[in-house]
C-alpha cells in the first residue's frame, strides 16, 4: 500500500474563487493500494475542496478547457496529463485563462 503524499496546491487566475478565495493548500492525499494520479487527484479535489459551481473548474474526469495546469512548474501536457503519478512533495497549480467582461 502506498503511503500518504504531500502536496502543495495553487489556485490563480481566479480558480482561487472556487476554493474560498484561498490559493495556497497543504494537502495530505491517504494511502491507498493503487498510486494517486492526477485523474484521482482532481477527483479528490472535487470532493474534498471544490466549496462551488464545480463546473467552473472540471469536466468530466479532467479540469474545464480554459484551466492551466502546471506539475512542478511544468505543463501537464508534457507530463502525461490525467495519467501522472503524483510525487509526495509535488507542486500542482491551477490557473483559470477564463475572464469575464
Amino acid at each position: 500500500m502506498a503511503a500518504p503524499i504531500t502536496l502543495h496546491l495553487e489556485f490563480g487566475g481566479g480558480a482561487e474563487l472556487l476554493f474560498d478565495g484561498v490559493k495556497d493548500h497543504q494537502v495530505t492525499l491517504p494511502s491507498q493500494s493503487q498510486p494517486w494520479d492526477m485523474k484521482q487527484l482532481l477527483v479528490w479535489i472535487r470532493a474534498n475542496m471544490l466549496k462551488e459551481r464545480p463546473e467552473l473548474f472540471v469536466q468530466g474526469d479532467t479540469v474545464r478547457p480554459g484551466i492551466l495546469v502546471l506539475i512542478n512548474d511544468a505543463d501537464w501536457e508534457l507530463m502525461g496529463e490525467l495519467t501522472y503519478e503524483i510525487q509526495d512533495q509535488d507542486s500542482v497549480v491551477f490557473i483559470s485563462t477564463l475572464h469575464g467582461g
